[in-house]
């Protein structure tokens, strides 16, 4: 991908978070981009294709992001802290009107990345749990099919929850007691050890924002 092209893609995602899809027209594309439609469809052939293409660099930003946080330097506990930030990401770029305009009116993208998004998390925190029972951090009995979907049923259904607004869980409060309840249900008294560093290092983070 050129770099005029990402540059489209990146502005065109900020407006659909914002706007919406569907009112977001080609017009107001390239007026938001200073350049004539004949110049935009030099890059994409209509506006579903442009959908396609702005999906896909959501779904190649996410996995991005993921990657990063799964660094060898970390031991587990800590990775599942950087984990928890990149999903904390998604939720502070998450727009429900895009999500709404997208499942109505491109349902094979909407579920594409849905699945693609429900991937990654289950394959990250499987591989989590996995990593910090060879590293004698988490129960040795752990069950981490079992845990790893549990977890992430509890991530999926946040995206159209009722109860947990997207601030609450954007705020460190939330996050902290989170992260506390999910890991001192899989840790052993090693483990247990490293999460309290761990907790007071994020408490101080909190106090600061």
């Amino acid at each position: 991908m050129n770099d005029e092209l990402l540059n489209i893609l990146q502005r065109v995602r900020s407006l659909y978070r914002k706007y919406g899809i569907k009112s977001v027209t080609m017009d107001d594309v390239a007026h938001e981009l200073g350049i004539s439609k004949k110049t935009l469809y030099q890059y994409v052939r209509d506006k579903d294709e442009l959908v396609s293409k702005v999906m896909e660099l959501e779904i190649t930003s996410q996995h991005n992001h993921f990657i990063e946080s799964c660094r060898e330097s970390l031991n587990a506990i800590e990775e599942i802290a950087e984990i928890a930030s990149c999903i904390n990401y998604m939720f502070k770029e998450y727009s429900a009107v895009a999500e709404y305009d997208l499942k109505k009116y491109y349902p094979d993208l909407y579920n594409k990345l849905r699945e693609v998004r429900r991937e990654r998390i289950l394959k990250f925190i499987l591989d989590n749990l996995i990593k910090g029972k060879n590293e004698r951090l988490y129960r040795e009995n752990l069950n981490v099919e079992i845990l790893s979907k549990l977890s992430l049923s509890h991530i999926d259904s946040m995206f159209e929850s009722e109860i947990i607004t997207i601030t609450e869980f954007l705020d460190p409060v939330f996050f902290l007691e989170y992260f506390n309840y999910h890991l001192r249900g899989i840790v052993n008294d090693k483990g247990l050890r490293i999460l309290e560093d761990q907790i007071q290092k994020l408490a101080v983070i909190k106090n600061k924002t």
